[in-house]
C-alpha cells in the first residue's frame, strides 16, 4: 500500500496513475490528469488544471487559476504567476482533433512567468528566466533573460534572485541581494561566482 505523503484539498481531483512528491500541497478546485509527475515540495494553488503527463520539478509554485496543458515540463524552482497559461496547439480548431499535434515547452530551473502571461507553445523559457505579468511569449527566451510586453520583447537580464543586472565595460554584473558575479558575453549571460 502507498502512503500518500502529500496534501491536497477535498475538493482536489487527482486522477490515476500521478506520482506526487513528498511535501507538495493541492489547494481547492484543482485537477491533476492521469500520469501526470509532480515532484516534492510544489504548491499547486486553486483552481489549477494540469493535463495529463505534465512534469513538474521539485518546489514548483503554481499559483491559483493556472492552465498546463500536455506537453509542459517545468524543472526545479519555476514560478507560474496566478493565472498564467500555457498552449500546446499553434492552429486549434474545435472540429478538428490535433491531439497528436501537442507541441512541448520546457521551462529552465528557477524561471518566473508572470500573472496572467502566455506561452505559446513550441517555445523555451531559460534558466532563471523572468517574464513579465502580461507577456506573451512567442519565441525561445534565453538563460536569465528578462522580458514582458506583447509580444514579449528581452528589455534586459536578471539574476538567480529576480533582481535587473546592469553590466559594467567589462560585462560583468553584481545582483545587488546576493552579490552573485554574472557575466555576459555574446549576448549570453551566465553566472561566474
Amino acid at each position: 500500500m502507498q502512503v500518500k505523503n502529500y496534501k491536497a484539498h477535498e475538493t482536489a481531483v487527482i486522477d490515476d496513475g500521478c506520482e506526487i512528491g513528498e511535501g507538495t500541497s493541492i489547494w481547492h478546485f484543482s485537477h491533476i490528469m492521469p500520469n501526470c509527475k509532480i515532484g516534492e515540495k510544489c504548491n499547486i494553488g486553486q483552481n489549477v488544471v494540469i493535463s495529463p503527463n505534465v512534469i513538474l520539478g521539485k518546489n514548483v509554485k503554481v499559483q491559483n487559476n493556472v492552465s498546463i496543458y500536455t506537453g509542459v515540463i517545468c524543472d526545479d524552482d519555476v514560478f507560474l504567476g496566478p493565472s498564467m497559461v500555457f498552449t500546446n496547439v499553434i492552429n486549434p480548431r474545435s472540429a478538428i482533433n490535433r491531439k497528436d499535434q501537442y507541441a512541448k515547452t520546457h521551462v529552465g530551473k528557477g524561471a518566473s512567468i508572470g500573472a496572467n502571461a502566455t506561452i505559446v507553445c513550441g517555445h523555451d523559457i531559460g534558466q532563471y528566466a523572468f517574464i513579465g505579468a502580461g507577456a506573451v511569449v512567442t519565441k525561445t527566451i534565453p538563460d536569465f533573460a528578462l522580458v514582458v510586453g506583447n509580444p514579449a520583447k528581452q528589455i534586459g537580464w536578471v539574476g538567480e534572485y529576480g533582481h535587473r543586472l546592469v553590466f559594467n565595460i567589462e560585462g560583468i554584473a553584481v545582483c545587488q541581494e546576493s552579490e552573485q558575479e554574472y557575466k555576459l558575453e555574446n549576448n549570453f549571460v551566465k553566472r561566474i561566482k
